[in-house]
């Protein structure tokens, strides 16, 4: 995991070259994506801000997550139900999701560059966000089942 005091940092950069507006709700946004461990959903971001800052809006961070998502800052990992954030690892990797608890894993493998200029030649698509999945069961569900 990156230093959180330097992931903050760079957010908290990037925002102000984009004159985003640093509420002191988006600020402690930033801060608790940078200290995350795992791959919080808005909804559990919300429930910690909303502790300090009770008249925090989902907007605010559903609109925080999305500027970060296009500014490849976070990378969203949408699942059925719901969408989870890597704000520590927002380069391409793979993900590992449970299909019975839905825990979320990074696989620990870096995506080839390569292999996706040559997705891009063949397809004729610009890949912006790549994003790899693999969904199985758990050491712990698969031990259980």
């Amino acid at each position: 995991m990156p230093d959180p005091e330097a992931r903050f940092n760079e957010m908290i950069s990037l925002l102000k070259e984009r004159d985003f507006r640093l509420t002191p709700q988006r600020v402690e946004l930033v801060r608790l994506i940078a200290v995350s461990e795992g791959h919080p959903s808005a909804t559990q971001f919300y429930a910690k801000i909303k502790e300090k800052f009770p008249t925090m809006s989902h907007a605010t961070v559903y609109k925080t997550l999305a500027l970060l998502k296009e500014m490849n800052q976070v990378l969203e990992i949408d699942l059925r139900d719901d969408s989870r954030y890597d704000g520590n690892r927002p380069g391409a990797h793979p993900h590992l999701i449970c299909t019975k608890c839905s825990q979320i894993v990074d696989g620990e493998m870096e995506i080839d560059p390569r292999l996706l200029r040559q997705l891009e030649e063949t397809s004729g698509y610009q890949i912006l966000r790549p994003q790899i999945t693999f969904y199985g069961l758990c050491p712990g569900c698969k031990q259980s089942a």
